[in-house]
């Protein structure tokens, strides 16, 4: 199992918040199973052998004020997703540009913390109601051909409807490891 682990951080810094600790879960888990091996680039680095050479794909998130990622000739760049066929997941940002490549619209929230999220129905290992942990100063309109996973009126956890594209607004790394890791080896 081959993870690319992309990076959409515009400071270099706060890689240590975001990408690091993804990189650490998958570390973590090969102590036990030797068998995901991960690379990470950025995005403004990544070219289309970097994802063909990938099993499944982990975009991270970013800074409260880090929106670069975000502007159309940023998102431009992830047009690859929409005739991929692996595995993606999108956390917070990652989601951002997932949504808005299948026309979902960005709407300002605020929300920093641990909250309760309800799920419709399992959703990459987790479900009923969980506490996930929230920081994000934006979030999206559910996208045409998505489902969400929960109750809120904000989606905080999305699939295609026939493929294997995910996201989730709030953040794993912090709270829901095990849902990085279920994601990686189903």
């Amino acid at each position: 199992m081959k993870v690319l682990i992309i990076n959409i951080c515009k400071e270099k810094l706060h890689y240590f918040e975001f990408v690091k600790p993804i990189e650490d879960i998958l570390k973590n888990s090969n102590q036990k199973t030797k068998n995901i091996k991960f690379f990470t680039k950025h995005y403004t680095k990544l070219n289309s052998l970097d994802v063909d050479k990938a099993d499944r794909i982990i975009i991270c998130g970013t800074s409260l004020k880090d929106n670069d990622f975000a502007k159309d000739e940023n998102i431009a760049k992830f047009n690859w997703i929409k005739t991929n066929e692996k595995p993606i997941l999108g956390i917070c940002g990652g989601m951002q540009i997932i949504s808005l490549l299948y026309r979902g619209e960005i709407a300002k929230t605020q929300e920093i913390g641990f909250f309760i999220e309800e799920f419709n129905k399992e959703f990459l290992s987790i479900g009923e109601k969980h506490e996930v942990y929230h920081l994000h100063n934006n979030y999206v309109t559910l996208p045409k051909n998505f489902i969400s996973y929960t109750k809120s009126k904000i989606p905080q956890a999305i699939k295609h409807e026939t493929g294997e594209i995910y996201g989730v607004l709030f953040h794993p790394e912090v709270r829901n490891k095990e849902l990085i890791l279920y994601f990686v080896k189903q």
